[in-house]
């Protein structure tokens, strides 16, 4: 009784929305209704457990999702406590079977996304060469007294994988203790959300570094550190500087499939990985890929930031329009000219780092993806120094995730990767739905999760890919294999998966319709700028609201009868700026031109220009045009825009 009182709601409510629709588009809509495309069907993670994989269970599987109204899988190989299977991760015998899978996913109408390597975070394997892993900047210190010949080899810095490579070498004065608070989330080691300070206090006496006393004593070094130099007067340290790897690797995956993350701000490094694997599997899929074999993931980044590529120094000098090589001291914590000037190069360091991993990995890997007829799907988030919603952009299926257990929490991420998908132009916006830990205990089932799934959909989301299905190798044992303490007990092994096909086609039919034209979302919220930066929209009573990228504002949006537009055909009533008190004169032209083309803005003006770039009189240019722009009522103040709503 109950389910069918709930099909009736649905059907009634179908039937308001499509009588405001005109006719042919609402017959459209009512036969995609009453039966959904397979395009619309829900996804599940299907993960394989060390190894144990069999062709029979593969097959199983496959016929079990098919028959239930699953529409797709999202492959992953992890360990998670599994005893040791006998197939190694990307071997010969693996690959077969991976031929398995999609051939067979082709003969049951399925699609395949295979994560871009073993484990569920990253882009590396046992295939990544050191010289291809991500990297991070490292020095050794030598004091040297002032008038004292240094006559020797400076120690080499810290390095991972017995791996180094100079960068440069540079004499500065001895100072005190004193060094930037918390340097490893400024200069890119580890991921801090920060911005600039409204104000900079002076750093203590005794402490700053005179620019023009710092010496590069690269050329006089040798290739093992050798270096004969006489001091000036004074007390100085010699810096050598190189980098390595950080690392990090692959996880969680067996051995046989781990190895070294690969250099995300590298092309040549991100290609070769891309090469080393979805390349050979898309080869043995030949002429299925493209067609089943249809996507390739990058999951949740868990595997720490990286602050250096060897093509680091050209590459900021192209983006930021001056070369980096002085400020490299400010790395160990130094401050060089003052507090201000040495944060405003960390500033110009993370978003130089963000815009290089947005185009030389996310948008190289869609690329790559693309050439083979495959989309790309990311879950844009983690802990790496990224702007997040320009990262979504990069996908062509951006994904967030809510679990289940507790109800309703790690949801933060929906709001932002919707955000991202509607202003960069995504139709499809993924959710790894229902990831749940070890309280779930197999209670979890349609009926204690709908209420929930029908939440996800209200914030934005029109595809679930369900955590998890885990790989069934046996035909003959229930409940099989697990994937020790995680996820949504989602298989053909539960007891009520036979009965489960009603549930999924109710998603179908939410999903269809989601899936269609444009939401309604009334104010745009601009990120502050700079990098690392999650961002999403705060709560409204009765209103909706999207976070949007500078990029995106600067590269993508126009207007339209007062309305902010953007290519995918989203459209907003306002725009609400950060209130921070820095922006760039960029940021402050594009904001100009929506006002005059009546676009309404509401914010506070920015008071100075953040970085370096053009400094300093970039902060008078940024205090006049914003004096012109809100003394012209071009942005309205001390106002709220729901109110204004």
């Amino acid at each position: 009784m109950k389910r069918s009182t709930a099909a009736l709601s649905l059907v009634a409510i179908v039937s308001i929305l499509l009588a405001a629709v005109p006719g042919a588009a609402a017959d459209d809509l009512r036969v995609g209704f009453s039966d959904p495309p397979e395009s619309a069907r829900p996804w599940v993670y299907w993960f394989w457990l060390n190894g144990n994989i069999t062709r029979e269970g593969i097959t199983a599987d496959l016929e079990a999702m098919a028959r239930e109204g699953i529409g797709g899988v999202l492959i992953m190989e992890v360990d998670q406590g599994a005893p040791l299977g006998p197939i190694p991760f990307a071997s010969e015998e693996w690959r077969d079977l991976f031929e398995h899978v999609v051939r067979e996913a082709e003969r049951l109408g399925l699609e395949v996304n295979m994560h871009n390597n073993a484990g569920w975070c990253g882009s590396g394997g046992p295939w990544v060469e050191p010289r291809h892993a991500m990297q991070r900047v490292v020095w050794s210190e030598t004091p040297v007294p002032g008038g004292e010949t240094f006559d020797g080899t400076l120690p080499q810095p810290p390095t991972v994988a017995d791996a180094y490579w100079d960068i440069a070498t540079f004499a500065v004065p001895a100072v005190g203790e004193f060094r930037i608070p918390d340097i490893e989330g400024k200069s890119a080691v580890v991921r801090r959300d920060l911005g600039l300070p409204a104000e900079y206090p002076e750093a203590p006496a005794g402490s700053v570094i005179d620019p023009a006393e710092v010496i590069d004593l690269t050329g006089e070094v040798g290739p093992a550190g050798e270096l004969t130099w006489r001091a000036p007067p004074g007390d100085w340290v010699i810096l050598r500087m190189g980098h390595t790897p950080t690392g990090a690797v692959n996880a969680p995956a067996h051995e046989s499939g781990r190895g070294l993350e690969c250099d995300k701000l590298s092309r040549e490094a991100v290609e070769a990985h891309f090469d080393a694997f979805m390349g050979k599997l898309i080869r043995d899929s030949e002429p299925l890929a493209g067609q089943t074999l249809v996507s390739t993931h990058i999951d949740s980044w868990e595997t720490g930031s990286q602050n250096w590529t060897p093509r680091f120094r050209e590459e900021f000098l192209s983006l930021r329009g001056y070369d980096p090589l002085p400020y490299l001291p400010v790395y160990t914590g130094r401050v060089i000219g003052s507090l201000e000037w040495s944060e405003r190069f960390l500033w110009d360091l993370r978003l130089t780092i963000s815009e290089l991993l947005l185009d030389n990995y996310a948008g190289y890997m869609a690329e790559m993806a693309e050439e083979h007829g495959l989309r790309l799907s990311i879950e844009a988030y983690g802990n790496t120094t990224v702007d997040n919603i320009a990262y979504a952009g990069r996908a062509d299926e951006p994904m967030a995730e809510f679990w289940s257990w507790p109800a309703y929490g790690a949801a933060g991420t929906l709001p932002e990767m919707a955000s991202g998908a509607h202003i960069y132009g995504k139709p499809i916006v993924g959710a790894e739905a229902f990831t749940a830990g070890d309280q779930e205990r197999w209670l979890g089932h349609p009926g204690s999760i709908k209420a929930m799934g029908d939440w996800a959909f209200a914030l934005g989301i029109n595809r679930f890919v369900f955590h998890r299905y885990a790989m069934q190798p046996w035909l003959d044992r229930r409940p099989g294999m697990t994937m020790g303490p995680w996820g949504l007990h989602y298989e053909r092994t539960q007891t009520w998966w036979d009965e489960s096909a009603e549930y999924h086609q109710y998603l179908s039919r939410c999903q269809y319709l989601l899936q269609q034209g444009q939401p309604v979302v009334d104010l745009l919220y601009l990120a502050p700028e700079g990098a690392p930066r999650s961002y999403g929209p705060p709560p409204l009573d009765g209103y909706k609201g999207d976070a949007c990228s500078t990029e995106a504002l600067l590269e993508r949006a126009t207007v339209q009868d007062g309305r902010i537009v953007f290519p995918g055909g989203m459209s907003y009533r306002a725009l609400v700026l950060p209130g921070t008190a820095a922006m760039t004169p960029q940021l402050l032209r594009k904001l100009a031109d929506l006002a005059a083309d009546g676009v309404a803005i509401f914010g506070d003006p920015p008071t100075r220009a953040p970085g370096l770039s053009g400094w300093p009189g970039s902060d008078e240019r940024v205090r006049r045009m914003a004096a012109e722009l809100w003394e012209s009522g071009g942005v309205i103040r001390n106002a709220e825009p729901v109110d204004w709503l």
